[in-house]
């Protein structure tokens, strides 16, 4: 059974990124940006619903320009707060603001093989490893689908990576895989058993729904139509930009921040015009162009400044987000993935981002390693401790305790110590061994957890899913393949 989940909550120091007048400057410039140039929304669906509201629609650009008080009103039905709930209903995660909780990412294509150490194709029972693994750890929150199960089909691998995530974890799961009807109405239909039936689903969502939008300023139709079947339901929404200065948005931050916001609360916008109240959450992982060679990032001071930002212009909106952090564009666990993660997860944290995503993947979201982890729940883990700030009262000053141990003795037998000695942080990972220790043995953080991985890979049993519910779970996703 996993145990309790960490989280950053209640943090001790805060960050002051956007004053309110900033805000309100980029909101009103994105509104501008909606009404006057417009965001293409590529489904009938969505086009049919902007016009019965009052929308500039062109069908045939399918660019939607919306009076700013048509998405003004629409965000404020949006709830501010809900809960994320999971299998095991003691790991259910509010999204209440107070909280930020770190999941793996998605959709990572190749993983370096916890056995053999070589790079190769992801294939579905990685995702099934990972689930397991990632149930035993209490630094991840939730799941997203960490990697594509490339040896199924593509029209239905989703369903299959949320079927064995569910069969490997008692934990919430998140997916961004859902890109179709089909997809989107069997994932439902998977989620409702695993809940127990569409009302408990309603009331407990064990899957939520997030969506890439298609920088600048559009949107993928089958994603639109996906987002819409999962609303319905009761499902909690997404709707996650990955502008790029100087590529997919202009070369500022500013006005990449407005880019992205335009495509976000366009999307959260229509959700609540089709189900007003519908659980929706921003979701962002904005980055900036490589000017050398034109490549994604993957890390740097704009990634980090966009993952504090963007979290003040959700709580402007009022809704929860999902944000970016983790997913280093190293190639492998370093001091500069070490970077990147650090920096983006305390930058994300400090601002009280409610979901961090990117946990375990390398090379900008593309590879898999176990060992990494690991290491980034490390990390996570040192941010929530040094988020809680220092406390001050009269039993953390200790001024008795000072005047009775008094000039030149030691702190290591008084009371006091024994009592509070176990809240100092212990690494598992980051290496304090004398140094002749670390010459001799020659090994390190990568070696520790990688073996870390292995055990809790062949020891730790997840609670099972009921043995008709697993065959209910295939039946779905054969049904779709079938069809």
């Amino acid at each position: 059974m996993a145990g309790v989940i960490k989280s950053v909550s209640n943090p001790g120091i805060s960050l002051n990124i956007l004053s309110s007048e900033d805000v309100k400057r980029l909101h009103t410039a994105t509104l501008d940006v909606i009404e006057r140039t417009g965001v293409k929304f590529p489904s009938q669906r969505a086009l049919d619903i902007w016009q019965a509201h009052g929308a500039e629609v062109d069908r045939g650009s399918q660019i939607v320009k919306v009076p700013s008080q048509v998405i003004e009103k629409a965000l404020k039905q949006a709830p501010p707060s809900y809960t994320l709930a999971a299998r095991g209903p003691e790991q259910d995660l509010p999204l209440d603001g107070n909280h930020v909780y770190a999941a793996t990412d998605g959709c990572g294509v190749e993983v370096l093989d916890l056995y053999t150490g070589q790079r190769r194709r992801s294939c579905l029972q990685d995702q099934a490893d990972i689930a397991r693994v990632a149930d035993f750890l209490p630094e991840i929150g939730f799941h997203w689908i960490a990697v594509s199960a490339q040896d199924y089909p593509a029209e239905t691998r989703s369903l299959h990576e949320l079927r064995v995530t569910w069969e490997n974890s008692t934990k919430h799961v998140q997916t961004e895989s859902v890109y179709s009807v089909a997809e989107a109405q069997a994932a439902v239909e998977m989620a409702a058993a695993v809940a127990g039936g569409r009302e408990a689903l309603r009331n407990r969502p064990v899957l939520s729904i997030m969506q890439c939008t298609l920088p600048p300023l559009g949107h993928d139709g089958g994603s639109l139509d996906a987002a819409l079947i999962a609303a319905e339901a009761g499902l909690p929404v997404g709707f996650m930009t990955m502008t790029s200065c100087a590529s997919s948005a202009p070369a500022t931050l500013a006005g990449n921040l407005i880019v992205g916001n335009a495509e976000v609360i366009s999307a959260l916008a229509l959700i609540q015009l089709a189900y007003p109240g519908a659980p929706v959450f921003y979701a962002a992982a904005q980055t900036a162009t490589d000017i050398r060679s034109g490549a994604y990032t993957g890390g740097g001071p704009e990634d980090y400044l966009f993952g504090a930002a963007t979290n003040v212009l959700a709580d402007f909106y009022n809704v929860p987000l999902s944000m970016g952090s983790f997913a280093t564009g190293a190639k492998t666990p370093n001091w500069q993935a070490g970077i990147d993660n650090s920096m983006s997860t305390f930058m994300a944290s400090i601002a009280m981002s409610d979901m961090l995503l990117g946990v375990g993947l390398l090379h900008g979201s593309r590879i898999w390693s176990y060992s990494q982890m690991l290491l980034d729940c490390e990390i996570f883990d040192m941010v929530i401790q040094t988020l809680q700030g220092i406390q001050v009262d009269e039993e953390s000053m200790a001024l008795e305790v000072i005047d009775r141990v008094g000039p030149g003795n030691h702190f290591l037998g008084q009371k006091h110590t024994r009592k509070h000695m176990r809240e100092l942080w212990l690494p598992n990972y980051m290496d304090r061994r004398p140094y002749d220790e670390w010459e001799e043995k020659g090994d390190g953080a990568v070696d520790w957890a990688v073996a870390e991985a292995k055990r809790i890979l062949e020891t730790h049993q997840p609670d099972e899913l009921d043995s008709q519910l697993i065959e209910e779970l295939k039946r779905i996703c054969t049904s779709v393949e079938l069809a």
